[in-house]
C-alpha cells in the first residue's frame, strides 16, 4: 500500500509540471484534510488488510489473464493477453478505487458519497459501495450519457443512488465533473469520490494509488505465465485511471513499451473527437494543470466520442508528465475502429468488451501481425460492453 511513485512528483501533488491543485480558498482546506486522511491510511496497516480483503471477496480480486489464442492465429505476429477487468464485481476497474475512496470516507466520518460519472460504470460502483457502507449516494451524469447508458442508470437507482442529470453544456462526463465539484463545495459533510485520475492533488495520486492493483496482479501473472514481462502494455486513456492502474508497475522496466490510447472519435482532422495528448496543450481544467483541448476563447473545447466513458476534454497529469517524458507514447484510435474491435473480440474470442477498451484492443490489433511471434502484447480490458449494446448493434447491423 505505500508503495505512492512520490519520486515521480517533483513537488507535492505534481508530475514534472502537471497536477496541483488550483481551486478556491474555499476548497483547499477540504483537499488537505483529504490528503491527511489518505497519507495516514497509507501507513495503516488496517486500512490495507481491509482494502486487500474487500478487493478479494467483494469484487472477485485477482481478475484474469487470460490468452486470446484465436485472434493471435487469426492475425498472426504477435500473442494477445488480456488483464480482465471486465470480470471485477459491476464489470469494470472502477471499483477498485471506489473501494478505496469509500474505505476512505469511511475513515474520515463520512456518510454521504457524491461522484460524477460518463459511461455509468464509475456511477454504479460508487453506487455499490454506498449500499455496502450504509452510505447516501448521489451521481451526476450528463443528459446525453443518461440516455446513452441506461443499463447502468437502473443499476444505480437500484442500488439506491441518487441520479440527477445534468442539462447544460455538452451534457456529458465534463459538465457532470462540474456539477460534482460545485456540490462538494457546497455541502462540506459530502465526500466526492472522483472516479479517474484526474483533478486537483491529492486525487490523481489517490486514484493511481488503488488501481496500481491492477498493474501489480498482472505483473505478477504475466511473469508465472510467460516467465518474462509483456512487450508491449496497452490501455485506454480518457482521464486516464485505469491505464494508469496497469503502466504504473511497468514503468520502470525500459524494456517494456507502454502505450496509452486516446479515442480520436470521427477523426482528428475533425473537431469530433477527445483526443487530448495528441491535439491539446497544456492548460488548466478542473482544479489541475495538465493537457486540455481548448476552442479559440481558451476555454474547454466540445468534445466527442462514441464511448461515454472517454469524451472528456483533459487528461490525468501524470499521462501528461509521461508523454512529455518519453516513457509513454500515445496513439489515437476512431469510432471505426473501436467498433470493429469490439466486434473481432465478440466473435473470435466471446468477450464482449466496453466500447472504452475496445479502442486498446484496436491498436493491438493494428500492431500484432507487425510482430513476431515471441513477442507479447498485453491489453487492460477495463470493463465489458453489456452497456454499450443499444449503441454498437446497429453499427454492426444487428
Amino acid at each position: 500500500m505505500k508503495s505512492m511513485r512520490k519520486e515521480d512528483e517533483v513537488r507535492k501533488g505534481y508530475f514534472g509540471t502537471f497536477g496541483g491543485s488550483y481551486v478556491s480558498e474555499q476548497l483547499q482546506p477540504r483537499l488537505d484534510e483529504l490528503e491527511a486522511a489518505f497519507v495516514s491510511a497509507m501507513e495503516d496497516d488496517l486500512f490495507a488488510e481491509e482494502f486487500a480483503r474487500l478487493l478479494k471477496e467483494y469484487v472477485g480480486r485477482p481478475s484474469a489473464l487470460t490468452y486470446c489464442a484465436n485472434i493471435s492465429r487469426e492475425y498472426g505476429g504477435g500473442r494477445l493477453f488480456l488483464k480482465r477487468e471486465d470480470l471485477n464485481h459491476t464489470g469494470a476497474h472502477k471499483i477498485n478505487n471506489t473501494i478505496g475512496q469509500a474505505l476512505l470516507a469511511k475513515r474520515m466520518g463520512k456518510k454521504e458519497l457524491i461522484a460524477e460519472t460518463g459511461a455509468g460504470m464509475h456511477g454504479t460502483a460508487t453506487a455499490t459501495v454506498a449500499a455496502l457502507m450504509g452510505m447516501g449516494c448521489t451521481i451526476y451524469m450528463g443528459e446525453v450519457d443518461v440516455h446513452r447508458q441506461a443499463p447502468n442508470v437502473s443499476r444505480m437507482k437500484a442500488l439506491g443512488a441518487e441520479v440527477v442529470s445534468v442539462t447544460h453544456g455538452q451534457k456529458t462526463l465534463k459538465e457532470a465533473v462540474d456539477a460534482a465539484l460545485e456540490a462538494y463545495v457546497l455541502n462540506p459533510e459530502t465526500f466526492y469520490l472522483l472516479g479517474s485520475a484526474v483533478g486537483p492533488h491529492p486525487f490523481p495520486t489517490m486514484v493511481r494509488q488503488f488501481q496500481s492493483v491492477i498493474g501489480k496482479e498482472a505483473r505478477e501473472q504475466f511473469l508465472e505465465r510467460e516467465g518474462k514481462l509483456p512487450d508491449q502494455v496497452l490501455a485506454c486513456v480518457g482521464g486516464g485511471s485505469n491505464a494508469i492502474g496497469i503502466f504504473s508497475s511497468f514503468l520502470d522496466d525500459r524494456e517494456v513499451g507502454i502505450v496509452g490510447v486516446e479515442p480520436a472519435g470521427r477523426g482528428l482532422g475533425t473537431n469530433e473527437h477527445a483526443a487530448t495528448l495528441m491535439k491539446g496543450n497544456p492548460g488548466i481544467i478542473h482544479g489541475f494543470r495538465t493537457y486540455v483541448l481548448t476552442d479559440e476563447n481558451g476555454e474547454p473545447s466540445p468534445v466527442y466520442s462514441i464511448s461515454a466513458g472517454l469524451d472528456y476534454p483533459g487528461v490525468g497529469p501524470e499521462h501528461a508528465f509521461l508523454m512529455e517524458s518519453g516513457r509513454v507514447s500515445y496513439v489515437s484510435v476512431t469510432d471505426d475502429e473501436a467498433v470493429d474491435a469490439f466486434r473481432v473480440l465478440c466473435r473470435l474470442e466471446g468477450i464482449i468488451p466496453a466500447l472504452e477498451s475496445s479502442h486498446a484492443v484496436a491498436q493491438a490489433l493494428k500492431i500484432l501481425p507487425e510482430l513476431s511471434r515471441d513477442k507479447t502484447v498485453l491489453v487492460n480490458l477495463s470493463g465489458r460492453g453489456d452497456k454499450d449494446l443499444d449503441s454498437v448493434l446497429p453499427l454492426m447491423g444487428l
